[in-house]
C-alpha cells in the first residue's frame, strides 16, 4: 500500500447538492425551499424553540429546583465497603486508590450501612454517628 493509492470506502463520499442550478437538475427555481415564508428567504431562520410569538414551552413550565455543583466533590462510603477494604488505616488516598471514591472527591464520610467486625482507623475521613459508634464498637477510631 503506498499513500498516493490511499482512496475513501465505496460509498462514503458523494457529491454535494447544488442547488439553484435549472430544472435539469430537479432542484432549480425554489431550490427545494418551496414558495414563500420565513425559511424560504435567504438568512430567514427563528431561534431554537421559538414557536411563531406564542409562549416557549420552556418559559410557561414552571422553573423548579437546583443540583449544586460542589456535590460532586463529596462522597459517602459505607461500613460494608470498609470492611471488604481490609485495611487498618484509611485515608482519602486509600479510599481513591481502592476505587470506592472519585478521584475528585474531597469531602468523604463513612455511612453507618452494614456492619464491621475489624478495627479501623479514619484519618482525613468524616463519619456520620452511628458509623462513629459501630466503627468504636469494633474497636477502631476516628481521627
Amino acid at each position: 500500500m503506498e499513500l498516493n493509492g490511499i482512496k475513501p470506502a465505496a460509498g462514503a463520499k458523494h457529491a454535494k447538492r447544488r442547488v439553484g442550478r435549472g430544472i435539469g437538475s430537479g432542484l432549480g427555481k425554489t431550490a427545494g425551499r418551496g414558495h414563500k415564508g420565513q425559511k424560504s428567504r435567504a438568512g430567514g431562520f427563528h431561534k431554537v424553540g421559538f414557536e411563531g410569538g406564542q409562549m416557549p414551552l420552556q418559559r410557561r413550565l414552571p422553573k423548579r429546583g437546583f443540583k449544586s455543583q460542589s456535590l460532586k466533590y463529596n462522597a459517602e462510603v459505607t461500613l460494608t465497603a470498609l470492611e471488604k477494604l481490609g485495611l487498618a488505616e484509611v485515608d482519602l488516598l486509600a479510599l481513591k486508590q481502592a476505587g470506592l471514591v472519585g478521584q475528585i472527591a474531597k469531602v468523604v464520610k463513612v455511612i453507618k450501612s452494614g456492619a464491621l467486625t475489624k478495627a479501623v482507623k479514619l484519618t482525613g475521613v468524616g463519619a456520620t454517628a452511628g458509623a462513629k459508634a459501630a466503627l468504636e464498637a469494633a474497636g477502631g477510631s476516628v481521627a
